[in-house]
């Protein structure tokens, strides 16, 4: 499970469009801001994309049957986590995305992922 941080631009859904073509999706990424959250298969691991922005609590992300989509049998990418943050695993991988003014970005990442591709 990995979860982004970062504002509005920061390029959350361009990272992962990367994590849906790592896995050998060929579909069109999208961010889902109005539907919540697009599945997509077709790859090594299903890839479950998920957008927190419109959320205003763990308890709704929760209700929307949060477990289905960390614990589903795939990779689960999670923009605006910060809005559902204690529904997430003590395990989550964090991805901090910050915008520098020279148009380049700055990444911090916490956590560990095993290997979940073979």
């Amino acid at each position: 499970m990995i979860a982004f941080r970062g504002g509005l631009g920061a390029g959350k859904t361009a990272m992962a469009r990367g994590l849906a073509r790592g896995l050998g999706i060929r579909d069109l990424v999208t961010s889902p801001t109005y539907t919540l959250v697009n599945e997509y298969d077709g790859g090594r691991l299903p890839f479950f994309h998920v957008d927190a922005y419109r959320l205003s609590s763990a308890g709704e992300f929760e209700f929307m049957d949060a477990r289905s989509y960390l614990y589903g049998g795939g990779l689960c990418a999670i923009e605006w986590s910060e809005r559902v943050r204690d529904a997430l695993p003590a395990d989550a991988v964090i991805v901090d995305i910050e915008p520098l003014s020279d148009g380049s970005r700055k990444i911090r990442i916490e956590g560990a992922l095993e290997e979940i591709v073979t």
